[in-house]
């Protein structure tokens, strides 16, 4: 037991290991100008990307609402679509239900690129593209896929039998759902949420593309200091992303434990 528990600490310190020390060299790299090989310790170091931050304030807290605004927006309407489609899939037997169950699969076999290239051309016939309507519209196309995945396989275990029993005992097929089924499929709707928030709040090349240079979101104004080198531009917006998704997340997690409480309370009334 006991040689049980000092494995099972010696792979959790592993695992935090893993964690606590990239996020630490992003830290270093905020305050470090000049750091060559073969030196231990960074050469010179500055605050030039903390005074970068401090005088974008007004415009990077626009950017960080805006962000978050479409990221929940895509999220939200994922869930729904995973939701509805997950049912279908599992429970009823429908003309080009394989078609369906394909198109599921469709961000794991279409590259980004290759998907931002085909789209952007129908945008620009419906007038979409340049906004930020266009932009949740690809997003939640590249999103719901990933969330229908995860919400399916959580449907498929909780299968129609409680809500069958419910209408039994007098419960409409809607309010069967909303009391029996979706309480216990909350931790699959909060990863299905969070990976859709996830994906569109990281997304680069499709809201750069889409959005013309008239959306931007965080990871547009990112991802080109990554990619330019500048490291320690790179590591504060980096940091600051992680931070805004912590909190997002743990508001996600604060939400999700109120509803299965309050579910709770009702169920006992």
């Amino acid at each position: 037991m006991k040689r049980n528990n000092v494995f099972g600490k010696i792979i959790l310190m592993i695992f935090s290991l893993i964690i606590i020390l990239p996020t630490l060299t992003l830290f270093l790299w905020v305050f470090t100008e000049r750091f060559t090989w073969p030196s231990l310790i960074p050469q010179t170091f500055s605050l030039r990307a903390v005074n970068s931050l401090i005088r974008m304030n007004s415009e990077l807290m626009k950017t960080f609402a805006l962000s978050i605004v479409i990221s929940l927006t895509v999220a939200g309407i994922s869930v729904v679509i995973g939701i509805m489609t997950s049912r279908a899939l599992s429970f009823y037997e429908f003309k080009l239900k394989g078609l369906v169950s394909f198109l599921v699969m469709f961000p794991f076999l279409v590259p980004t690129t290759v998907f931002a290239m085909g789209i952007q051309v129908s945008l620009l016939r419906i007038g979409l593209a340049g906004n930020i309507w266009g932009v949740i519209l690809c997003h939640v196309i590249y999103s719901a896929p990933y969330a229908t995945r995860l919400i399916e396989e959580g449907t498929r275990a909780l299968s129609l039998k409680l809500e069958e029993q419910a209408r039994v005992l007098g419960c409409s097929p809607v309010k069967a759902f909303f009391r029996v089924s979706l309480p216990n499929l909350v931790p699959v709707i909060l990863s299905a949420f969070t990976m859709a928030y996830l994906i569109s709040f990281s997304q680069y090349f499709l809201t750069l593309l889409i959005g013309g240079g008239n959306v931007n979101t965080f990871a547009v104004i990112m991802v080109p200091y990554i990619q330019g080198g500048e490291r320690n531009f790179a590591s504060i917006y980096s940091l600051v992303f992680m931070i805004v998704t912590i909190v997002i997340f743990a508001g996600f997690d604060r939400l999700a434990k109120l509803f299965l409480k309050n579910a709770e309370i009702e169920y006992h009334r």
